[in-house]
């Protein structure tokens, strides 16, 4: 099943510790996040940003980590 990923959380305390990223987030001198994408050879999440028409690879996270994932419910 293909789910569009909407959030993710690093970090096995999500209320206190952990580190959230959600699309259109606004992060690293005026980029967004457009994309976060679990990739099922590597096993790990990707995080991609956007800034004016170029969308760049941002953080890669491996699926050892404490991950938490929220999808969206519109697609």
């Amino acid at each position: 099943m293909d789910s569009v990923i909407r959030k993710i959380s690093i970090g096995s305390d999500y209320k206190n510790d952990a580190m959230h990223y959600a699309i259109g987030q606004q992060v690293y001198g005026g980029h967004t996040i457009c994309d976060i994408i679990f990739e099922t050879q590597e096993q790990s999440y990707n995080i991609h940003i956007k800034k004016d028409n170029e969308v760049l690879p941002w953080k890669k996270f491996n699926k050892n980590m404490a991950i938490s994932v929220e999808y969206d419910l519109e697609y």
